[in-house]
């Protein structure tokens, strides 16, 4: 306790705590313009802490990496746009809600979820941050392969009914995620002689297509429709209250608890990232709303303006940020690339992340996982203010300006990142085949998913058929690797217990 005590003493210097206060609120900022993420935002911050005393320096990290997961969930609400990579599921149930007059709803139920699930990745750093290092120690490889086919899998979850559709989605994103050079040979892969492609294809050009791009196609069919129909043209969805009901609390408090263990877990383990997690809160979300939920009496369908499709993604975002600093607090491993960048914003300071940061700078250390749970305190007011300013200044105004609004928001977030033309084309490509894709009934989410876990997937199977010498049985092992062969086999239940109900049910109906 005294350790603790040390951090918020820390903390709670005056110049410490409006640092804070102050990243929180550009994290929020950030992550609500559409291409600029926490990533970004770190590499602009990190040269302004070279004259900054450390605590300082470092609090301030901590605010924008905590909110702009936050922030992000702003415009994919409102114009279905994507702040950051982290919101992107957000976007499909949270934009439906708006778009159906419950803007403030999906706000209120995105702010909520965030806030929660960052308390409870907080409380786990706090609590258990030794203990679980050595957890995420036992991944390897092969154990990272093993969770990149549970996450794939995990697609059966959010289908329904379309699981052959859904796999040719997610072949089509493992298809896209192979642009590029070759992990195993070194050479360019499916780039036609195209010096862009030579990295692959950029990731924040393409998700801004997918979903800013085709939800700007979007937008524009309903005004072509609406025109047709004689259809009196309305704005754009305007926030109402921010408050949810208890009974919805009540309703989504499960949802929170399973999305912020996926996130914790998720979080902690090296070179998963954020997008796994949020892929598999969705999945179980998914699953307990069709079970309790759907086809009630004034419940919207999984997809156009579920509440758990909007709780599940935003609280499991949110817990990976705080456990993403387990193992690199404790053993000196980031767990995604934004925590690695407090790699150097540690080493600015003459610090070295690893057990010695908690003996030679213990102050610091427990500065910052405490900086982590007031950071989500602070979060709450700070979202409110940030929603009600979004709200007035650019999402009030009419559908066919909001057109022009998403376009250029859209082309100068894929432009901004690298300031490279060729991005502005990548975006709008991809938002043309997002948009083909929808009228084709292909679903979105299982492309995304094959996108993320592709290189993952790739090279993760190289060096574990390196460890053991082509023996594919070795992702099987359960003695010497229980945990790949334990999650191997809840993957293939994942596809085989769908299959056997759907059968059961046309039994009981013939």
């Amino acid at each position: 306790m005294e350790f603790i005590s040390l951090g918020f003493q820390t903390l709670f210097s005056l110049p410490v705590a409006m640092m804070l206060v102050l990243g929180v609120f550009v994290g929020m900022i950030v992550g609500s313009i559409p291409g600029i993420n926490d990533n970004i935002a770190f590499a602009v911050f990190i040269p302004f802490s070279f004259s900054m005393p450390p605590e300082q320096a470092l609090a301030l990290m901590v605010g924008v990496y905590c909110a702009a997961a936050t922030g992000g969930a702003i415009p994919a609400i409102m114009i279905k746009v994507p702040g950051t990579a982290s919101s992107l599921l957000t976007a499909v149930d949270g934009n439906a809600m708006a778009r159906s007059g419950m803007a403030g709803k999906a706000l209120s139920i995105a702010l909520t979820s965030s806030v929660v699930g960052g308390i409870l990745s907080s409380f786990v750093l706090l609590l258990f941050a030794p203990s679980l290092a050595k957890v995420a120690l036992k991944f390897g490889y092969i154990e990272n392969f093993a969770l990149a086919i549970l996450g794939l899998s995990s697609v059966v979850g959010l289908l329904k009914g379309a699981v052959i559709k859904g796999a040719i989605a997610a072949v089509i994103g493992l298809l896209v995620s192979n642009v590029g050079f070759s992990p195993l040979t070194g050479y360019p892969r499916y780039t036609f002689d195209n010096v862009n492609l030579i990295e692959g294809i950029p990731f924040v050009p393409l998700l801004v297509g997918l979903f800013g791009i085709a939800a700007m196609l979007e937008l524009l069919t309903d005004i072509i429709k609406d025109r047709k129909m004689s259809v009196k043209l309305t704005n754009m969805p305007v926030i109402g209250s921010l408050l949810l009901p208890r009974k919805l609390i009540r309703r989504l408090l499960p949802v929170w608890g399973m999305s912020a263990v996926i996130g914790n877990l998720i979080g902690m383990l090296p070179g998963a990232g954020m997008l796994m997690a949020i892929f598999l809160a969705y999945d179980q979300a998914a699953r307990r709303f069709r079970r309790l939920f759907e086809g009630k009496e004034d419940e919207a369908a999984w997809g156009e303006g579920a509440p758990e499709g909007i709780a599940a993604p935003e609280a499991a975002n949110n817990a990976v940020t705080a456990s993403s600093m387990v193992p690199l607090l404790s053993l000196g491993i980031p767990g995604n690339s934004t925590s690695a960048l407090f790699i150097g914003a540690l080493a600015i300071h003459g610090m070295v992340p690893g057990p010695l940061l908690f003996t030679q700078h213990g102050n610091i250390a427990w500065m910052i996982i405490v900086a982590f749970l007031i950071a989500n305190l602070v979060m709450w007011p700070v979202a409110f203010i940030v929603i009600r300013t979004v709200s007035k200044t650019i999402f009030a105004i009419p559908k066919e300006i909001m057109v022009g609004v998403i376009a250029m928001l859209c082309l100068m977030g894929a432009y901004s990142d690298g300031t490279n033309i060729f991005n502005m084309w990548v975006a709008v490509t991809a938002g043309v085949v997002a948009y083909a894709m929808r009228i084709a009934g292909l679903p979105l989410g299982p492309a995304i998913l094959g996108l993320v876990l592709g290189p993952q997937l790739e090279s993760s199977l190289a060096n574990s058929l390196t460890i053991s010498q082509g023996n594919w049985l070795v992702f099987l092992d359960p003695v010497n690797h229980p945990i790949s062969a334990a999650m191997m086999f809840v993957s293939a239940a994942l596809w085989i217990l769908p299959v056997i109900m759907s059968r059961r049910a046309g039994n009981e109906n013939s």
